[in-house]
């Protein structure tokens, strides 16, 4: 699909957001650092676990009022609910006032609020490209997503710790901006809204929005490959959220500073913190340059052998970062980790897409990321893991859930066979 044929829907977000994915990578790597040196580690895996349960049940809701009420109300709804959270993040961390509990409060609210974004923000892409150009353009999607891992966090290096306050200043202006455009700019594209606009109920009492929303995911749950899908995922989810959790602390607590290149009488040291900058750069940089590749390679096998391997090989990532202190080393273990990354990451939407029936897709998409909702739950437990077992310990354990979640994408297919999905 080339650029000319994008629906403007499309190019107004794919810029906004591009800008929006900069500024989160500014500061998003370093709070889990930020709250484990404030509030102690087990008390800092605890806090996010707590804000992230909160971030699940808006994820459910955003999904469904999304089918309900539009695409374009929910992101614009989202992102004033974001401004307002930007708002109160950097008051707790202005000159004037310092709050690492209101730090903790905004930062949960940014991920309610983009909890309440992204279900509407897929299901606007599944509505206006044809289903033949999906996976393209969610991987155009992607790679920008991830320019901004490579931009962000070498930017935030310098500003998180240094300009906070500044930063997010421009988090917040950028913010409001975005809000006014998505309002100006993109136009409804959700078909039931589109048709039935006009023909709302008066009738409706206030408990029908939740009856209805829990009849619809009850729905949802009777699909049992859908259901799979999300189980594994969510497992598979506790190896690839831990790169701003797990591995952020990982890095920063028991890398020591060595020595990168030596020539001559000259050497290159880098502390734990610049080699995480780095390999988080490296993983940006990677599925940048590599991502449409790998999306067609991928589109080759069927998604459910693509699943598996990927999921595997996020495993031997994870045990190769338990079992190294050196650069090299964790440059490797990255390295494998992308590829994971690579293998799986062009095809996910699509197939939720394929999954779903038309009038359905916003919730679809809403249980869909519960793989990511509900994994970013119980990915900050690996915190207090380390605590108890040891770094080593918390990454085989680790390894071991992603090689499970590789068992129920296998017993997934087996279930898409007998449905005829595959």
């Amino acid at each position: 699909m080339k650029w000319k044929d994008w629906d403007q829907n499309l190019k107004v977000r794919l810029y906004g957001e591009a800008v929006i994915g900069i500024l989160f990578w500014m500061f998003f790597p370093f709070m889990a650092i930020y709250f484990a040196e404030i509030f102690g580690k087990s008390t800092a895996g605890i806090l996010l676990v707590v804000s992230q349960c909160i971030g699940v049940i808006a994820n459910l809701f955003g999904g469904y009022c999304a089918d309900k009420f539009g695409r374009k109300k929910m992101m614009v709804y989202s992102y004033l609910g974001t401004s307002a959270a930007f708002l109160m993040f950097l008051f707790a961390n202005s000159p004037w006032y310092e709050s690492p509990v209101l730090t903790f409060i905004s930062f949960s609210l940014l991920g309610v609020f983009g909890a309440f974004y992204w279900p509407a923000s897929h299901a606007m892409v599944a509505d206006v490209v044809p289903e033949k150009d999906r996976t393209a353009v969610f991987a155009v999607f992607y790679i920008m997503i991830n320019m901004s891992v490579v931009i962000g966090p070498l930017l935030g290096g310098i500003f998180f710790f240094n300009y906070r306050f500044e930063l997010l200043v421009a988090a917040f202006i950028i913010s409001v901006i975005f809000t006014i455009v998505l309002q100006r700019f993109i136009r409804e594209t959700a078909p039931n809204v589109v048709e039935d606009k006009n023909k709302e109920s008066k009738d409706d009492k206030w408990y029908s929005f939740l009856i209805e929303q829990v009849k619809n995911y009850s729905v949802i749950i009777t699909d049992k490959a859908f259901f799979l899908f999300i189980l594994a995922g969510i497992l598979l989810a506790q190896t690839f959220m831990q790169m701003d959790l797990l591995l952020a602390v990982y890095i920063s607590e028991s890398v020591p500073s060595q020595t990168l290149f030596n020539f001559n009488n000259w050497s290159f040291v880098a502390s734990g913190e610049k080699v995480f900058s780095w390999i988080i750069v490296e993983n940006g940089l990677l599925v940048v340059l590599f991502t449409l590749y790998a999306t067609k390679i991928s589109e080759r096998f069927e998604a459910h052998r693509v699943f598996i391997a990927s999921a595997l090989t996020y495993g031997v990532s994870m045990i190769i970062f338990g079992h190294t202190l050196q650069i090299w080393g964790l440059l490797l273990g990255m390295f494998i980790f992308t590829v994971a990354e690579l293998m799986a990451v062009g095809i996910q939407e699509s197939f939720v897409a394929k999954l779903a029936p038309k009038e359905m897709l916003g919730q679809y998409y809403a249980a869909a990321s519960l793989r990511f909702t509900i994994g970013r739950t119980i990915a900050p437990l690996a915190i207090p893991l380390t605590v108890w077992f040891g770094f080593r310990w918390t990454f085989i354990i680790i390894a071991l859930l992603a090689f499970v979640g590789a068992g129920l994408y296998y017993a997934m297919s087996v279930l898409m066979r007998k449905q005829e999905y595959i």
